[in-house]
């Protein structure tokens, strides 16, 4: 055979690989709203970036007539491209051939895809659109989930590892995702779930939809799997190009640096918080008016909203903030927003990203749901998250920041690099109005007026105890500063600690209250 024909013989290979599972199969992902998976990953990646491998690769498979069907790369394409320039590894389930199952071939290409992105110290993206286990293939079908899971685990903290859920991702399958580091679902696309409704109506008799069992909003909202919500696969795209941009290529690195740019004119610290202790305000308003160009990438935005965490730039570098949110719930720390909270810390120290910590916190959340959930074991995670980490640890008490939530949020006693405090900050065991209320109780029941008694004797304890002064004469705040000063006080505070090094004792790994 002459090359020209081997090179038309290749060419025409190709085609039909690229082609999935046909054009009728794609003309019935499109009508879903899907793209294919080439086309994904094409619209994911830098331009003309992305080189395929193990086009050609074909199942083994034998029984069932398996012999008989021809599954174009078994289901799954993979191969590296860049994303603004950066190196990135990728796969992404082609729902058109055998519905995207995972068969022994489509695992090996994807265990492949994810040993060269650990080799190569680059983050790994998958895109999920699979209707699970092929069946057909029996056991070697769970070996492969097996095999997933695994490196899923070698890698995690190595390399970023970020899953796009464009489909249904069902039963064993929903492990991978749960096991990286940012989980992505787009509105009336993404499906996540161990049980299908079918099952569910089988054995327990209920009806219940696809949406509602585990949709994209399921996700965002009520389980907490998901990290990043968004409208259309487009918008999604935009997400994951964003969130590259602030993070590093493995845990040997710091993030890319940029440009320094003050914040947008606009947001004013000082305007931002109330003089009025009891008036809330929207802390991403604050980290806006920190931030370098008040860009500020959110996640988990939809989830225990009383927490705040996401990625900003100081002075160029990507920093992580973690706040209270005065908007919901006064702040208060409970069992989803400390899991929340002490799993991105954890992110943060894995990857060189320091953190800074935004304050006013009535405490933890009291209550007998709260204690049947586990708010002892929840809370204690992010105990255990601020004081594993060693990347740099700033701290700005706002407002409150009251008993043990004012030692879980970065205080000095987890060793906080730099803790600072506004004229404002209420440190104390508990709040002004309790603490009166048993310290003096006796006075104030005796009192001819017991209510002006009580008020005289709020406002006495506020003058001696809830403010910064007392913690700053011991030592637990370095500066008193002004709102003003904020911004400052942490570009100084992260030229200080660029080259922390803190030695831990030598052990295998830590038990955090998983």
């Amino acid at each position: 055979m002459s090359l020209e024909k081997k090179i038309l013989d290749l060419n025409e290979k190709r085609r039909k690989a690229m082609l999935g599972g046909g054009e009728q199969a794609i003309e019935k992902q499109k009508a879903m709203g899907k793209r294919t998976a080439r086309e994904r990953i094409t619209d994911l990646l830098d331009k003309d970036s992305f080189t395929e491998y193990d086009m050609f690769v074909e199942h083994e498979a034998r029984d069932f007539d398996m012999d008989k069907k021809v599954l174009p790369g078994d289901g799954v394409v993979i191969g590296t491209g860049t994303i603004y320039g950066a190196p990135v590894a990728v796969f992404a389930q082609d729902f058109t051939v055998a519905g995207g199952s995972l068969g022994l071939a489509h695992a090996r290409k994807i265990t492949k895809i994810m040993d060269h992105a650990l080799r190569m110290r680059m983050p790994l993206i998958g895109i999920n659109d699979s209707g699970g286990a092929r069946i057909q293939e029996g056991v070697n079908s769970l070996y492969g989930y097996g095999e997933i899971f695994f490196r899923n685990t070698l890698a995690s903290g190595v390399i970023p590892q970020i899953s796009v859920i464009l489909g249904p991702c069902a039963g064993g399958a929903v492990y991978s995702p749960a096991l990286t580091d940012f989980v992505f679902v787009v509105e009336n696309i993404s499906k996540m779930f161990i049980t299908g409704p079918e099952v569910i109506k089988t054995v327990l008799g209920e009806e219940i939809s696809m949406e509602d069992l585990g949709g994209a909003r399921v996700h965002s909202e009520v389980s907490g799997n998901a990290h990043f919500f968004a409208k259309t696969e487009e918008e999604c795209f935009e997400q994951i190009r964003k969130l590259i941009t602030y993070i590093p290529w493995d845990n040997t690195r710091k993030a890319r640096m940029f440009e320094p740019a003050e914040p947008k004119p606009g947001f004013d610290v000082g305007k931002i918080v109330s003089d009025d202790p009891t008036m809330p305000y929207d802390v991403k308003d604050l980290i806006r008016a920190i931030a370098d160009n008040s860009d500020f990438l959110e996640i988990q935005e939809m989830y225990a909203r009383n927490i705040v965490i996401g990625f900003g730039r100081l002075g160029g570098r990507t920093t992580g903030f973690v706040a209270n949110q005065p908007n919901e719930m006064a702040g208060v720390l409970d069992v989803d927003s400390s899991d929340k909270a002490a799993r991105f810390i954890r992110y943060c120290d894995a990857f060189n990203i320091p953190i800074v910590t935004l304050v006013d916190v009535p405490g933890y959340l009291p209550g007998i749901d709260q204690e049947h959930a586990g708010v002892i074991r929840h809370g204690a995670k992010i105990l255990y998250s601020y004081s594993e980490a060693t990347v740099p640890k700033i701290t700005v008490i706002i407002r409150k920041a009251y008993g043990g939530g004012y030692i879980a949020m970065a205080s000095r006693h987890l060793r906080a690099d730099f803790v600072f405090a506004w004229p404002t900050a209420e440190i104390a065991v508990m709040g002004p109005e309790g603490a009166a209320n048993i310290i003096f109780r006796k006075e104030i029941t005796s009192a001819e007026n017991p209510e002006e008694m009580r008020k005289k004797k709020v406002q006495e304890y506020k003058e001696k105890f809830a403010n910064p002064y007392v913690a700053a004469s011991k030592g637990y705040v370095d500066a008193v500063i002004e709102p003003s000063e904020t911004r400052k006080m942490l570009l100084h505070a992260l030229d200080v600690t660029e080259n922390k090094s803190i030695p831990r004792p030598h052990k295998k790994h830590g038990i955090p209250p998983f």
